[in-house]
């Protein structure tokens, strides 16, 4: 029987990583900005991979200038959640469901290496219901082979002859809509202004989304004038109002104000055995192989 979802801490940092790898520009904020906050608060170094371009997620807006568009709100909000660091993989959005698996898990596998992460974020490959973004999918079915093939040094070698070593991840975090199974839930009520906040940066995303809702809705015979009114206007009011509700709801199953939800695996599911059968290392930020 599985155990029911745990409300956990985040831990002082002391100097260790957290490499989150999601598939476009807002998911890092709208899936666990309010989690990456609270690390960056307690001292973790925050890194954040875009592995796809963003090249269509907008509405009336060019290719090219949505690109570059994109990339800039990226960064902006990622320094609003307080992101050490930023990398791009430059894949085109929206066609991952064709694409190489092995080339993405190969670039996943070398930031590992390089970044030598103690905790990974990523969406579920074993992602619900809701989940219809073959992006997600395929980069959290890439990401969860390369923390495992990321310890073997048979495993792409020319990395090890760059001077990168071989490197175990003791955390994996995954977050979907909703995760395969919710483990672990962090309180995110003090954390949840700058998420919004942050989120807010995302305009091209956001503008996208109101106008899907809005052409679903006329659609179905309805008009909603809170769409209409942010489409071209202030899209603030509505997107703020929907993340607190959203947060507020997953808040409420944990009686917290407000939450995000993971599905976290600690030493290959084998953390119970830790203090059975190990010793703590004193201070000890990772063991090096």
């Amino acid at each position: 029987m599985n155990a029911d979802p745990e409300v956990v801490q985040v831990p002082d940092g002391r100097g260790r990583t957290v490499l989150v790898v999601a598939a476009h520009a807002d998911d890092p904020t709208l899936f666990c900005g309010g989690t990456i906050v609270r690390w960056t608060r307690a001292g973790w170094s925050v890194v954040v991979a875009r592995v796809t371009d963003d090249r269509w997620d907008s509405v009336g807006v060019p290719e090219e200038e949505t690109t570059t568009r994109a990339a800039a709100e990226f960064r902006a909000a990622m320094d609003a959640l307080g992101v050490e660091h930023v990398v791009d993989l430059g894949w085109p959005t929206d066609t991952l469901g064709d694409a190489s698996e092995v080339a993405l898990r190969e670039q996943v596998i070398r930031l590992v290496r390089t970044l030598r992460p103690h905790t990974l974020v990523s969406h579920d490959p074993h992602s619900g219901e809701g989940e219809d973004n073959q992006d997600h999918l395929v980069v959290g079915a890439a990401v969860a082979e390369a923390v495992w093939c990321a310890q073997f040094d048979k495993h792409h070698p020319e990395h090890l002859v760059d001077g990168i070593g071989v490197h175990g991840v003791f955390e994996q975090w995954y977050f979907g809509r909703p995760p395969a199974r919710v483990t672990d839930v962090v309180d995110t009520t003090d954390t949840l202004d700058v998420m919004v906040a942050a989120a807010l940066h995302h305009d091209l995303p956001l503008r996208n989304l109101v106008h899907q809702l809005r052409l679903q809705a006329r659609t179905g015979g309805w008009r909603l004038p809170a769409l209409d009114d942010a489409q071209d206007g202030d899209i603030a009011p509505l997107v703020g109002e929907l993340l607190r509700q959203r947060a507020a709801g997953t808040g409420a199953r944990h009686g917290l104000g407000a939450a995000e939800e993971f599905r976290v695996v600690r030493f290959s599911g084998l953390a119970d055995l830790l203090p059975l059968i190990g010793e703590r290392l004193d201070d000890a930020t990772e063991a090096t192989p």
